[in-house]
């Protein structure tokens, strides 16, 4: 396994990590997700990234127990802040009162002192900038937070971000949780050279497209009823990347993947990790030998044609 720091910062985390979004606390039992997290630990990864508003807060939990078996400097814990755990009006966004909150609600689901890095998990517009960074300042100062982050923030509230904190001397922003693989790229454009010059690292979700860079979908045929591409409820990120086009070049890539002998989902997962500003890819497991296939990934060292012959096979498909 790799290690890279994240951003500019001193930690430095596994490229791979293991996320718990639509899986842990909801539809994967707790003694799976226990098992996805322990191989993931033996098999190098030291980043785990939740929500507190994954299952409302259930995930947390999930997360904490299983990690508890560990040394706690181990590892690096990163959670999450912003969607509603409630039914009041204080009860979401990035207001000081809810972040401080919800905060402490997350140490005490994942059973810990502190939170490695702590993340927006979108941007609030209905709260200043200065209040919401002052609040993860004073986490910071507090121990209770060793650095913050975002999640799928434009670039336009990132600089706003960076130069804020500059200009009122608070503690910066380290990294940005953005969906990103190859078929979506938005963040090379903006994002990225931004992140490069400000010292902020991406990591990022949705690798394998939520399942149509396994090469499991194919043009021609609707998808199985029993499959996330079925499932309104969870196929937000992955309805506009089930056409016939994207989905036959998907298939030449997984004649390009056979070929170099392993899997297209490790061919995505390797492709990220050859990309600019990238700190660490989340992955998603419902079993421990899923969390094994992935870990492979970061052992593929794809060259410089390797990734000319992917942007050919892609061109026309990739979503920028």
């Amino acid at each position: 396994m790799e290690y890279r720091h994240l951003g500019r910062a001193g930690v430095k985390v596994s490229t791979i990590s293991l996320g718990s979004w639509l899986t842990y606390g909801e539809s994967t039992e707790e003694k799976i997700a226990s098992d996805c997290i322990h191989r993931a630990y033996e098999s190098g990864i030291n980043f785990f990234d939740t929500a507190n508003a994954y299952n409302r807060g259930q995930a947390e939990q999930v997360v904490g127990r299983a990690l508890s078996d560990y040394k706690r400097d181990s590892y690096v814990l990163a959670t999450k802040v912003f969607f509603p755990m409630g039914e009041g009006p204080n009860d979401r966004g990035l207001s000081r009162k809810h972040i401080m909150e919800q905060c402490n609600a997350s140490l005490k689901r994942l059973g810990t002192d502190y939170i490695d890095l702590y993340q927006c998990h979108r941007y609030d517009p209905e709260t200043p900038i200065d209040e919401v960074l002052r609040a993860l300042d004073d986490l910071i100062t507090q121990g209770k937070i060793l650095y913050a982050g975002v999640s799928e923030w434009s670039v336009t509230n990132i600089a706003d971000a960076v130069y804020t904190a500059r200009e009122l001397n608070l503690d910066k922003i380290v990294s940005n949780q953005p969906i990103y693989n190859m078929l979506n790229r938005y963040i090379e454009k903006d994002i990225i050279p931004l992140s490069e010059r400000e010292g902020i690292g991406q990591v990022v979700f949705s690798p394998l497209a939520q399942g149509v860079l396994t090469g499991k979908y194919k043009p021609g045929q609707q998808p199985e009823s029993n499959t996330r591409a079925a499932n309104n409820k969870i196929n937000n990120f992955m309805k506009d990347l089930l056409d016939d086009k994207t989905l036959s070049a998907v298939q030449e890539l997984q004649k390009f993947a056979n070929e170099g002998g392993y899997k297209l989902s490790q061919l995505a997962l390797a492709w990220i990790l050859r990309q600019k500003n990238i700190s660490s890819t989340i992955i998603g497991a419902s079993s421990p030998e899923q969390v094994e296939e992935n870990v492979k990934a970061a052992d593929i060292k794809l060259s410089d044609s390797d990734l000319e012959r992917i942007d050919s096979i892609l061109e026309g498909v990739v979503r920028y």
